[in-house]
């Protein structure tokens, strides 16, 4: 054999040995990697999606120039706080909030994501911490409607394009158009209709912000619409260490905190 043949042999062996413990040492290191644990992101960050715009879930104190905080906002960091992650929030406006969560630029959305049927055939979601029914509202000096069949020959102040008008219409009520939840109080309060259906939510809300408001929930809906964070279907793991963290922030009494905070009631659970 020849010294030059002997020499590549010798590079090539050298080469492979190298090759070798560098997949050792890429394999057994994945802290530091993109997608090490829980497959985030960014390893050590949790990285979340939320509109900013959205009060009292998620907003900026002030005129808008201040910290951002809010329901969902601090329920999901003290949810990065048990898991021993930083956070990060990506504020995205609501139209493109789950293209951009397919697109993989977040590892979670957390926005007041109400699940429903189509969204869980594409996504899924973490338990949920938030329980809201539908409720009427009527002035509190109103006893003539006390459940959802006193609505039938009623007027209720409705937006046509929520859910709530369709609920409204199935229990016979008259609707009168109103672009959202401030014309609807509006109205009623001018008694221009005898009530309006929304979520309790946004009642408790409209309470915490303005005090006595003179109005009361005359009925609920039996069934309760449920928020939680949302993710892509390859975040198990993720959702897993996420429903563990909320369990405990259930059980020490922190979601009940951060609840009473924004809506002066439990919303989570």
């Amino acid at each position: 054999m020849s010294r030059r043949v002997t020499a590549v042999a010798a590079l090539a062996v050298a080469a492979l040995a190298l090759t070798a413990c560098s997949a050792s040492s890429d394999s057994g290191d994945t802290g530091d990697a993109a997608g090490g644990q829980y497959g985030l992101m960014t390893d050590g960050t949790l990285t979340v999606a939320t509109e900013g715009t959205y009060r009292p879930f998620s907003f900026h104190e002030g005129d808008g120039a201040g910290a951002l905080v809010g329901f969902d906002v601090e329920i999901i960091e003290a949810v990065a706080e048990k898991l021993d992650l930083d956070i990060k929030f990506e504020e995205t406006q609501w139209d493109a909030i789950f293209a951009g969560l397919d697109a993989g630029r977040f590892d979670l959305i957390a926005n007041q994501v109400t699940i429903n049927d189509e969204r869980e055939a594409n996504y899924l979601f973490s338990e949920p911490y938030t329980v809201s029914p539908g409720v009427i509202v009527v002035n509190a000096d109103d006893d003539s409607i006390t459940s959802f069949d006193d609505l039938a020959g009623k007027t209720t102040a409705q937006s046509l394009t929520s859910n709530w008008y369709e609920l409204a219409t199935a229990s016979g009520a008259k609707v009168e158009n109103v672009e959202g939840w401030a014309q609807a109080v509006s109205l009623l309060k001018q008694g221009r209709v005898d009530a309006t259906v929304n979520d309790k939510l946004t009642f408790l809300d409209y309470e915490e912000t303005e005090g006595d408001t003179g109005l009361k929930i005359a009925a609920e809906t039996d069934e309760a619409g449920l928020s939680a964070f949302a993710f892509t279907k390859d975040k198990q793991e993720l959702i897993d260490a996420i429903d563990g963290a909320l369990a405990e922030l259930r059980e020490d009494g922190t979601l009940a905190e951060i609840s009473e905070k924004y809506f002066g009631a439990d919303v989570t659970e």
